[in-house]
């Protein structure tokens, strides 16, 4: 009997008990998406999104209103400072956990973001799944107030990137792990903003390539065909698109890649290192306005050649940027002797920046065209 009572005195108390601290949603502001910004006189401009509770975007008149967020901004030189300054600025209490994607300008990545992106490595509110994205050529709050046809611009840049397998897609997390990791330098996605065809007073944004880091610093930018170099090297690309011009003026030819393979092979002579790549994949042709007969296998050997040698120059192309160029190893080539030869790293380390743009590095390219897809000979052949 006592056990009983002891039982209805236990349920009582959970029943009844509440979280004293606990916040309310109505409480909550919650932030989409944050750009960072490096104004004149050398500050951050830190701005953010913040969503517009359809409660409240009801009350202002008109239902199938387009304003589902409004933007707020300070100024000031560290992440804590920016973060205590925007928090002034709300009548609600700031909630991070649902941003998507941290913008940086292209020109304060140039000037070093180490002040910019202190906060996230200590402070628990922000996520580290949040992706980082450059916005090119201007300033990065421009993104965030984007007449975007679509979604929110935030969480339609996640998608794309998450969806493309075609375009680099770091977070903060893998951004942190890179800048950790011996013998390669992090990559971030870049982006541009432009006019919406159909509507000039539309915008959109498009992805142009990715910016390749350096000391917490952006040294240079790879563009589309660069960056497909750079994901399928490392191993990362899931769909890609390769054109070639056939031999002797016959036309041209587009491959969709659909499974992609990448192996890097490391061997150390004494005091020199020295790689081979070796790229595979399997996809069908996508675009053919050549005289040539896909049925024929002469002939379908000849467009796969040309569309190895097309790989293996775009490839080349990107690797002679990033060694010659750029001169940062944003694929990890001094990881690979870090990880088989961790000696002879331990002696190269510190002259890996010296050594990496004179180390030789063989490319080598297989493609296998598994099927035509809907596309057959060019109507030319049956005239």
């Amino acid at each position: 009997m006592r056990s009983f009572r002891y039982i209805i005195i236990l349920v009582v108390l959970v029943t009844t008990s509440g979280c004293w601290d606990r916040t309310e949603i109505n409480d909550l502001a919650f932030v989409m998406g944050t750009a960072l910004d490096l104004t004149d006189d050398g500050n951050i401009l830190c701005t953010l999104q913040i969503a517009i509770p359809s409660s409240v975007e009801g009350s202002m008149g008109s239902k199938n209103s387009s304003n589902k967020s409004f933007v707020i901004a300070v100024e000031g030189k560290y992440g804590n400072e920016l973060h205590q300054l925007l928090q002034k600025k709300s009548s609600r209490h700031l909630f991070y956990s649902h941003r998507s994607v941290v913008f940086l300008s292209e020109r304060l990545a140039k000037h070093g973001i180490e002040n910019a992106l202190d906060i996230f490595t200590h402070d628990p509110r922000n996520r580290l799944k949040t992706y980082l994205v450059i916005v090119k050529g201007g300033e990065a709050r421009s993104i965030l107030q984007l007449n975007s046809p679509l979604k929110p611009v935030p969480i339609e840049a996640v998608r794309g990137m998450e969806v493309s397998g075609e375009d680099v897609a770091v977070t903060l997390r893998d951004f942190y792990l890179l800048l950790g990791s011996e013998g390669i330098h992090p990559v971030v996605a870049a982006i541009e903003p432009e006019t919406h065809a159909n509507d000039p007073h539309k915008q959109i944004y498009r992805v142009v390539g990715t910016g390749l880091f350096k000391n917490l610093k952006l040294t240079g930018m790879l563009n589309e065909s660069d960056t497909l170099g750079q994901m399928w090297v490392t191993g990362k690309l899931k769909v890609g698109f390769i054109s070639a011009n056939l031999p002797n003026g016959d036309g041209q030819v587009g491959l969709v890649l659909n499974h992609v393979d990448s192996k890097i092979m490391t061997q150390m002579q004494q005091d020199s290192v020295h790689y081979k790549i070796q790229l595979s994949g399997t996809g069908s042709l996508d675009e053919n306005n050549s005289a040539l007969d896909i049925n024929n296998p002469h002939e379908m050997q000849v467009i796969q050649q040309a569309l190895e040698t097309t790989a293996k120059k775009q490839v080349r192309q990107f690797l002679d940027k990033i060694q010659k160029e750029v001169k940062v190893d944003s694929v990890g080539f001094g990881q690979e002797i870090y990880k088989k030869y961790p000696e002879q790293w331990s002696k190269m380390k510190d002259q890996w920046d010296t050594l990496f743009p004179e180390v030789d590095i063989a490319v080598e390219v297989n493609l296998n065209v598994n099927g035509a897809g809907m596309v057959h000979s060019s109507f030319e052949s049956h005239k």
